[in-house]
């Protein structure tokens, strides 16, 4: 306390708000509010979107956004559209690095994925996923990870998947260390190998009522939300009404809190035939962005082999006509004519083409 105090003093004698200190740092949801404690201000406070602003729109019936993203452009067309969450998802196993399922992305990798997304989404709560391996050994495991994710990954909170009673621990662990945590039911792809494949769930009574008794068990276990991924629409509905939390819905039906798709699906990016494999049936393409990027490429491809790109729009660098004689000159007496010539003929075509 007698080196806050001293600080504080050092920076009031500066003349300036100690806040302008830290305007530069994202304002995290773990920072103490101004109204308990005279900590770090955010910049925008408005602007940012915490389990504060979810919980309301919940209680005010307004639907909640997610979408799930890997990098920093795509962080910053979230920040840009108004996006309530960003869930970085160990999707990008699949989607970004081209695995077949989401289990062999490591926790090194998704910290990487985390930190771009956080450089570049400002407005969104953001959640990491735990990677497969990385919580399931024991709450020890799980609180380690999740510590990680925040510190090194500078998310908000973290998303686990599934509903076995360790799993439920490990949420519970999480909460209580002082992490939020989202929870992951229905099809959970962690799990494929014990359920046979990326397969809906909750299509039959017994599996239909054990999604709502993990779904509450997360509730009580602390999670602040619950991702219902590939359910039933009636049973996603059933899940919404029993439970006092936000669900997100993902192939689940119109009837939950909100809803996530991944960027890359959301924009058909994946347009090549070897990627419908990962292009789930229940996303809907808002863009077929693919084609688009495709098209550049091909148009980009066959005006290099033409001589068409770069022009002198292009090629903004310019050499003053004096400086060009000189350069010409120069080279002719290094002995290198055919030098001389090229940049002799550039300069022709260039000041042709005006």
């Amino acid at each position: 306390m007698a080196f806050l105090a001293a600080f504080s003093s050092a920076i009031s004698s500066l003349g300036k708000p100690s806040f302008t200190l830290f305007r530069h740092f994202r304002c995290m949801n773990n920072v103490p509010e101004n109204t308990v404690y005279s900590g770090p201000v955010t910049h925008s406070p408005s602007q940012r979107v915490t389990l504060t602003h979810l919980r309301q729109k919940h209680r005010n019936g307004e639907p909640i956004t997610m979408v799930t993203a890997y990098d920093y452009p795509s962080a910053v067309h979230l920040d840009m559209a108004g996006i309530d969450v960003c869930l970085v998802g160990d999707s990008a196993s699949m989607v970004v690095h081209g695995h077949d399922t989401t289990l062999p992305i490591t926790l090194e990798e998704i910290l990487v994925h985390c930190r771009s997304v956080a450089r570049g989404a400002k407005r969104p709560l953001l959640v990491g996923d735990l990677p497969f391996g990385t919580y399931e050994s024991s709450s020890n495991q799980a609180v380690g990870t999740a510590v990680r994710i925040l510190k090194e990954g500078g998310m908000d909170a973290i998303k686990l998947e599934g509903g076995s009673p360790s799993r439920i621990t490990a949420a519970k662990a999480i909460v209580e260390a002082g992490i939020a945590v989202m929870g992951h039911v229905g099809l959970t792809p962690q799990a494929i190998s014990v359920l046979g494949g990326f397969k809906p769930q909750g299509k039959n009574v017994a599996s239909a009522v054990k999604i709502v008794e993990i779904a509450l068990a997360l509730q009580e276990a602390g999670c602040f939300s619950v991702v219902l991924e590939c359910v039933p629409a009636p049973v996603a509905a059933a899940v919404t009404a029993a439970l006092q939390i936000p669900t997100i819905g993902i192939g689940a039906g119109p009837f939950c809190s909100g809803q996530v798709l991944v960027y890359h699906d959301l924009l058909g990016m994946l347009q090549h035939p070897l990627h419908a494999k990962v292009t789930p049936k229940f996303c809907k393409q808002f863009v077929q962005a693919g084609d688009v990027i495709n098209k550049a490429l091909v148009e980009y491809k066959e005006e290099v082999i033409k001589g068409s790109f770069p022009g002198p729009l292009q090629s903004p660098y310019k050499i003053s006509e004096r400086e060009a004689n000189d350069l010409f000159n120069e080279l002719q007496n290094l002995g290198l004519d055919k030098a001389a010539s090229a940049a002799s003929e550039a300069v022709k075509k260039f000041d042709a083409s005006k």
